[in-house]
């Protein structure tokens, strides 16, 4: 299969390509790295990234950031980057990407810990994780062509750990091989609609 994958020098786009790459043909795509260059948030940038890839079998999202800070001090604009960082671009992906897709094709897009999980300074994430699982189980059921949509919903990366030093006591980390393994069971299975937790 020919699978994007967007996002593709990240932690956990790097578990992606890992749980894939031996099996398929892989296009990574990034905003400084990668096959092609696309900046994420640039919608005429995404319909650009399409266009010259072409067809596809599969599209995985594993782009995305939002603020971390206490409710209490947070602004609009803060808590809005968890929206127009992490949400809209990965739902673009889809909205934009489906005449790309090939039948029985398939999107992932990555969500997270925090909205089952949480931590102090962490509700903007929460609120983008849990916009991400809502907008793939709706969306699941309008799907044409025999298109599937999953979510993969990892815990802390054991990668990541000394980036987020602080932010996750006591929460169990996850191994970059798992978290391929979600990706995997998303574009190589039948599976349509889920949030794939790894934990």
């Amino acid at each position: 299969m020919k699978v994007i994958v967007v996002g593709a020098s990240g932690a956990v786009g790097q578990a992606a390509v890992a749980g894939l790459g031996g099996r398929h043909e892989i296009i990574a795509v990034g905003r400084n790295s990668g096959d092609i260059r696309v900046d994420i948030e640039d919608l005429e940038s995404v319909r650009k990234m399409y266009q010259q890839i072409g067809k596809a079998d599969a599209v995985i999202s594993a782009v995305g950031h939002g603020h971390f800070g206490l409710v209490a001090e947070m602004s609009g604009e803060q808590f809005m980057m968890g929206i127009n960082h992490k949400v809209l671009p990965q739902v673009n992906l889809v909205l934009e990407g489906i005449a790309h897709i090939n039948d029985g094709g398939s999107f992932t897009l990555t969500s997270g810990v925090l909205n089952r999980d949480p931590i102090r300074g962490g509700s903007c994430a929460a609120a983008a994780n849990g916009a991400i699982d809502g907008f793939i189980v709706g969306a699941a059921v309008d799907m044409p062509r025999g298109i599937r949509i999953n979510a993969i919903s990892p815990d802390l990366l054991q990668v990541s750990v000394d980036r987020y030093d602080g932010f996750f006591p006591g929460h169990e980390v996850v191994s970059s091989e798992r978290v391929g393994l979600a990706y995997s069971k998303s574009v190589e299975g039948v599976i349509s609609g889920q949030v794939i937790i790894v934990a």
